[in-house]
């Protein structure tokens, strides 16, 4: 016969487990969504993918999750989850659906010494985590292991518990950061631990009401000292390849060399708990985080549509047409446009959208952009004929920015008309200019796309800069001798951001200017203070405003590292307030 505490009991661990499911079902990914905020184990934090400067016959990918670590946050110190499949994602192939390579980190955790509350002790480790990297060929179907037993690194705890006798007894904490690295038989070097949070921003700022930089005291990296945990590879270009590719890139921006990167991380559906035992797991995997371009969701997708936006994979976003009103006319821009609410967020003062570019185009919310050229001669042949792409650029009245943040965002950027910087144009947008992007890859959604044929700029190159693909279109339109010419030619750091992502880009910065029309101008659809009748330049004041605005934190507060992994040892706890 039941008891009424046992009823009361069944009851209650039925709705736990109903709760749990639900939340699991519906999580979402990064900090700015409000599921996954309660998860912190799966929060992606940040996806970066570039051309490796030191070996440029790979690429570095690197995603970030487990958001502001604190260092001294003992005795249970973050690790990765054992019950989180964190993947990468790369599509390399517009004719294939779906993922083409994928590459899935899993950990195990073990308790070497149960009778101590310290995290370090005697030579051992509490919990020690080892990693396992499988790769993916078929699109998820079937998976290879390529790395077995890989080694996390612990906490940087404090120097009685890495260097002396009592801890680990190891020479520094660089030698326990380098064992988290391992080498492959496929040709892939991986990393997975602990690291110093390679993302630099003024969140402090930016969500007071957009005050970056700020009007009252002095700007603020919120996560200087703080740290997340990365998985880190380092791919041979020719594994990343599309089927059919050349072995050498016939140019600079060939279209074959084009990928898309996303990375994520996935639970069981059901989590169950008993009493006096521990949890038990069970049920299909669900996604519950996902990142590709930085600050998407953070900064462009409302709250109301945050969890929904990270469950779907980028496959699904880009056939879910309802979020593209975002982006077509993003709530940014409306804080850098007087007749909106420019005047309540001065902070953004320099960040000014064309309203009358070329005295005829309107690039403001609910204005029509070029829209207004459907159907003209003047567009044939260029990337917003509809025999080229269909409506993909121009789908509609009222949608200004389906021109440049939506296509940054969706589908990449193609080396076609009007793509190019107005060098060479004679002032006429719509005639070819110099070649500067091509990562177009329309089939997925929200990634990080990068044309790896495109060389990595030396970051000891006097004219490496934060600013990635915003910089080289500057120097593409204003430095001799890359403006004298409308050839093909590398422009320092056409390797930069939004052409993949760089660990030194300086993302919240660049993406700013791109909602303040910076990329339109670059190609020639200039300020509305540019009047070719009186103006001896289009590089105007309010051009230079938007290229010089800045939100007052510009780089990491620690340096990185010249070789893979690249990133910057974890803050030690026993530093943080000296």
């Amino acid at each position: 016969m039941l008891t009424t505490a046992t009823i009361y009991l069944r009851r209650a661990k039925l709705v736990l487990f109903l709760l749990i499911g639900t939340i699991l079902a519906h999580a979402s990914s990064h900090r700015e969504a409000p599921l996954i905020s309660n998860d912190p184990l799966a929060d992606n934090t940040d996806l970066y993918a570039f051309r490796s400067p030191d070996n440029p016959n790979t690429i570095t990918i690197i995603a970030a999750y487990i958001p502001s670590e604190l260092a001294f946050g003992g005795p249970n110190y973050y690790t990765f989850g054992e019950n989180v499949r964190y993947e990468i994602h790369i599509d390399n192939d517009v004719s294939t659906p779906g993922d083409d390579v994928t590459y899935r980190f899993t950990f195990t955790q073990e308790n070497e010494d149960g009778s101590t509350f310290f995290n370090i002790r005697l030579g051992m480790q509490n919990l020690k985590t080892t990693y396992k990297v499988e790769r993916s060929l078929d699109g998820g179907q079937s998976f290879q292991t390529i790395v077995e037993n890989g080694i996390v690194p612990p906490p940087n705890i404090g120097p009685r518990s890495i260097e002396s006798g009592a801890g680990l007894g190891s020479p520094n904490y660089l030698a326990q950061y380098l064992k988290g690295v391992s080498f492959t038989s496929t040709g892939e070097t991986t990393f997975a631990g602990p690291v110093d949070d390679p993302f630099f921003v003024d969140l402090g700022g930016i969500f007071d009401l957009g005050n970056s930089p700020r009007q009252d005291g002095p700007n603020r990296d919120a996560l200087a000292g703080t740290n997340v945990h990365a998985i880190a590879l380092q791919i041979p270009i020719a594994n990343l390849l599309k089927k059919g590719a050349p072995a050498q890139p016939t140019s600079i921006l060939d279209s074959d060399y084009v990928i898309g990167v996303w990375a994520s991380a996935s639970r069981p559906a059901v989590k169950t708990l008993t009493p006096g035992g521990a949890p038990s797991y069970s049920g299909d995997w669900v996604q519950v985080s996902r990142l590709g371009m930085p600050l998407t969701n953070e900064a462009v997708i409302p709250i109301g549509q945050k969890d929904f936006w990270n469950r779907i994979t980028p496959y699904e976003e880009i056939a879910e047409t309802t979020m593209d009103e975002y982006f077509y006319n993003p709530e940014l821009a409306l804080y850098m446009d007087d007749d909106q609410f420019g005047g309540a967020v001065p902070a953004f003062a320099s960040l000014r959208i064309q309203t009358n570019s070329l005295g005829s185009f309107d690039f403001s919310n609910g204005a029509d952009g070029l829209y207004g050229l459907k159907g003209n001669p003047a567009l044939a042949g260029t990337a917003l004929d509809d025999a080229v792409f269909g409506t993909l650029l121009l789908p509609a009245p009222g949608k200004p920015r389906s021109v440049d943040l939506w296509p940054a965002f969706h589908t990449g950027v193609p080396n076609v008309i009007p793509y190019q910087l107005a060098t060479g144009k004679g002032g006429n947008p719509l005639a070819a200019g110099k070649p500067f992007v091509n990562n177009f890859l329309p089939n997925g959604g929200d990634m990080l796309r990068l044309n790896m044929a495109v060389p990595p700029t030396p970051r000891t190159d006097p004219n490496f800069s934060s600013l990635g693909l915003i910089q080289a279109a500057a120097i593409g339109l204003t430095v001799a001798p890359f403006n004298t010419t409308a050839d093909l030619e590398f422009i320092p750091n056409m390797d930069g951001f939004p052409n993949g992502r760089r660990l030194e880009d300086d993302v919240t910065r660049i993406e700013l200017q791109a909602v303040g029309g910076a990329v339109l101008a670059a190609v020639g659809l200039w300020y509305d203070d540019y009047d070719p009748a009186t103006s001896p330049s289009p590089v105007t004041q309010d051009l230079l405003n938007v290229l010089t605005y800045s939100t007052g934190v510009e780089q990491n507060d620690k340096a990185f590292f010249d070789t893979f992994p690249y990133l910057a040892l974890p803050s030690r706890g026993t530093d943080i307030g000296q």
